[in-house]
């Protein structure tokens, strides 16, 4: 009798559990990292003491409750968080005051970030809409030495004396354009909300798109997304890192070395849009010691592709855009390029593709940018180039499946 109480009773209990599939965490913003370095921002590579950095982030999908990951993944010594909040942003540095929220961890309201640990919060309640601004606010009370950081934030970032986590405002801070130490924000999402990681380098990042206009084409395809009624539950997380190549380190580590920390780590991710390579043909025409084949950069397409499908997450090849004339430009790195550019529209290896190529290049001239697209460095969109690469996008590809 007692052992049918004790089953009828965890019946009960389990009943009351949330169903398998009703709501999970999706990531609704992330940014890629590396370790700051001292050549274009001496004062972060020293890092901070005693002081609040405030950085504002533009969401994707929107939610009612939210967990922040805060990375020392690249830092060498152990970072003390003394306070976190995170709230809607009104404008510049300024907070909605209702929506301030206070982050914990493990309940207590900073931790110690040993190296190589990402620490995620608390779960807190907060209501905000798609596309909202949020401002995350970190306060260091010791030396952290130099952050972990992400140099293209493409918003500002406020850095301020002292523990100014909840003012609404902070009026007397120093300003930078660059992320520190924060690397993702997860909004519980519906059962059919996902993520789609966009993987890649300056061109991903948004180089050379105007500062505070989200202009980057992965924010673009956030907003088309949220238009459509049919992938307003889609959110986009921008792993882009300027000059970042596919084989070998240079700016942050590899595509191939960063793939599990910067795709398969966020919360909810279907699908990863990968649009990188011409770093790695542009250094290997100037530097021959560092070449960079055709198949070589088709292999580790592919074990992007294996990797990801052993997680059920789909890979969306992009086509390489237009680089004639620029800076390291040469015929023999053109050859690579179109032939890489062959391969993710008629190799079968990616679930679906997406022409960036075919939407920027000039008619009279493919090897170029067309002249309204260009902002003079022949290598990166301007916004109006930005908005052709995210209109050229299908956005069926997000409601269908390959495999």
């Amino acid at each position: 009798m007692r052992l049918r109480f004790t089953l009828l009773l965890a019946l009960a209990q389990f009943s009351q559990l949330p169903a398998i599939g009703q709501e999970h965490w999706v990531a609704t913003w992330a940014t890629a990292q590396l370790l700051v370095q001292p050549s274009p921002a001496p004062a972060a590579a020293r890092g901070y003491n005693n002081q609040t950095v405030r950085m504002i982030v533009r969401a994707s999908i929107g939610g009612r409750r939210v967990r922040v990951k805060i990375s020392n993944a690249l830092g060498s010594a152990p970072v003390t968080l003394g306070a976190a909040h995170i709230a809607i942003r009104s404008k510049d540095s300024e907070i909605v005051p209702a929506s301030d929220r206070a982050l914990s961890f493990n309940g207590k309201p900073g931790c110690a970030i040993g190296p190589g640990i990402v620490m995620m919060s608390d779960p807190v309640d907060l209501t905000f809409a798609p596309l909202a601004d949020l401002a995350v606010s970190l306060y260091f009370p010791g030396q952290t030495g130099p952050p972990t950081s992400h140099a293209t934030a493409l918003h500002t970032t406020y850095i301020q004396e002292g523990d100014a986590t909840a003012l609404p405002a902070l009026t007397d801070a120093a300003k930078t354009q660059s992320y520190y130490w924060l690397s993702a924000i997860d909004v519980m999402a519906p059962a059919n909300a996902s993520l789609v990681v966009a993987f890649g380098d300056s061109i991903t990042d948004g180089a050379r798109s105007t500062s505070e206009t989200n202009h980057s084409w992965p924010a673009l395809l956030a907003a088309r997304l949220a238009a459509n009624k049919k992938t307003a539950e889609i959110g986009v997380a921008n792993l882009g890192i300027g000059g970042n190549r596919v084989l070998r380190d240079i700016t942050g580590a590899s595509a191939l070395a960063r793939f599990d920390r910067d795709v398969l780590s966020q919360s909810g991710v279907k699908w990863v849009m990968l649009l990188e390579g011409i770093n790695d043909i542009g250094h290997a025409a100037t530097t021959p010691s560092e070449p960079a084949t055709v198949e070589d950069l088709i292999g580790a397409y592919k074990q992007i592709i294996e990797e990801a499908h052993t997680h059920g997450i789909q890979v969306i090849g992009c086509t390489l855009t237009p680089y004639a004339g620029a800076s390291y430009s040469r015929d023999t790195g053109e050859a690579v390029r179109e032939a890489l550019n062959a391969f993710i529209r008629t190799g079968g290896a990616f679930d679906g593709f997406v022409d960036f190529e075919a939407a920027t290049r000039d008619p009279a001239d493919p090897k170029k940018f067309r002249a309204e697209f260009d902002p003079g460095d022949h290598l990166h969109p301007n916004d109006a180039g930005y908005q052709a690469l995210a209109d050229a996008i299908d956005l069926n590809i997000f409601s269908t499946r390959k495999r």
